[in-house]
């Protein structure tokens, strides 16, 4: 295998921990020696071992304390180089003795970003940076964008219609989707650390926006769930939000102004990726504030002529064209996940 085989195990690696390590990123590791894979190791949450050191541990209790020396560490992320709440990784590569370090993406982190290369080569340790770097940059683009601009990486999901409904008409089912497009909202919640609603969506609807998936809740706090209006005091309490075993995870914030109220979820609550499940109204304002930097529409197969459109606003200032488009067969419905493409390209800020 060579070094994209071997790095694409680690990203594989690292998309274990999404949805878990805020306010971290999400990062894998591989140990090798010799074409042979000695252990693995992904970054599990904030103030746990960084997955380089969970990798080197691996490798330490299947193949001995000598395992790693002379050994090639593949990482998705640069290795830190500074104290933080866990000691630097690029330290613990240079006393266990790894001879090589291949990495994909180079840290966002003033802190750390392009430090590690002169501290592993001074010791001797070869290096080779981007490897699949554009790959691995999706476990991180949360915590780039935090990082550019302080706001939180947020995704419009929206289940609708062909003709652009997220309601039947009265009289008619709720769902517009099959279980297998509802069972994988639990996947796609379980990649957040907030779930995004308006006020009127929780007055009609009373969602729960939890991961009631064990496979996808195991090992995580729900997320945030966050109520947006300027009316609280006519949210149901009754409300799952409200009443449930995770009431303490809801928040209320004011419509006025999003921008600040997603900066101040960031630097609060450490709120790195963001979900919008909300009606039209609601969803428009994000899009239109330039907010939303990822879709995940799931179409049903029908012309239902509901009341409620997905987007019921004033009206883009400017086409929203899509970049890394993706289609899924779920059931009769169609998923598509795909990125708002942006001028500051990687970053997600608004341009």
């Amino acid at each position: 295998m060579n070094d994209e085989a071997w790095m694409r195990l680690a990203i594989a690696e690292g998309c274990k921990g999404v949805g878990k390590t805020a306010p971290n990123p999400a990062v894998g590791a591989v140990v090798v020696k010799d074409g042979i894979l000695l252990g693995s190791g992904w970054h599990r949450a904030a103030g746990r071992p960084h997955a380089e050191r969970e990798a080197l541990v691996n490798v330490l209790g299947s193949h001995g304390p000598e395992a790693a020396r002379g050994s090639t560490i593949y990482v998705t992320l640069e290795p830190c180089s500074t104290f933080g709440r866990t000691p630097p990784c690029t330290q613990g590569l240079i006393d266990a003795g790894v001879a090589r370090v291949v990495y994909a993406c180079t840290d966002p982190a003033p802190a750390h970003s392009g430090r590690a290369d002169a501290m592993l080569e001074a010791h001797g340790i070869q290096v080779r940076a981007g490897v699949l770097a554009d790959e691995a940059f999706s476990l991180i683009r949360p915590f780039a964008k935090w990082i550019a601009c302080g706001l939180p990486w947020v995704i419009w999901k929206c289940a609708m219609s062909l003709d652009g409904r997220i309601t039947r008409p009265p009289g008619e089912s709720r769902w517009l989707t099959g279980e297998a497009a509802r069972a994988d909202v639990q996947r796609l919640r379980a990649e957040v650390d907030a779930v995004l609603t308006s006020g009127e969506t929780v007055r009609r609807d009373h969602p729960a926006l939890t991961i009631r998936d064990a496979d996808f809740a195991g090992g995580r706090d729900q997320p945030w769930r966050v109520v947006f209006t300027d009316k609280p005091e006519s949210l149901p309490r009754e409300a799952p939000l409200f009443s449930d075993r995770w009431c303490e995870r809801t928040l209320i914030r004011p419509c006025g102004d999003l921008e600040a109220s997603l900066r101040n979820l960031a630097a609060d609550q450490g709120v790195r990726c963001a979900l919008v499940e909300a009606g039209g109204v609601f969803s428009s304002a994000l899009v239109e504030a330039g907010l939303i930097d990822e879709i995940v529409v799931y179409y049903a197969p029908m012309l239902c002529g509901g009341p409620v459109p997905a987007l019921a606003g004033n009206g883009l200032p400017a086409p929203h064209r899509l970049t890394d488009i993706r289609f899924e067969a779920l059931g009769d419905d169609l998923k598509l996940r795909a990125r708002i493409l942006r001028t500051q390209m990687g970053s997600g800020c608004k341009s």
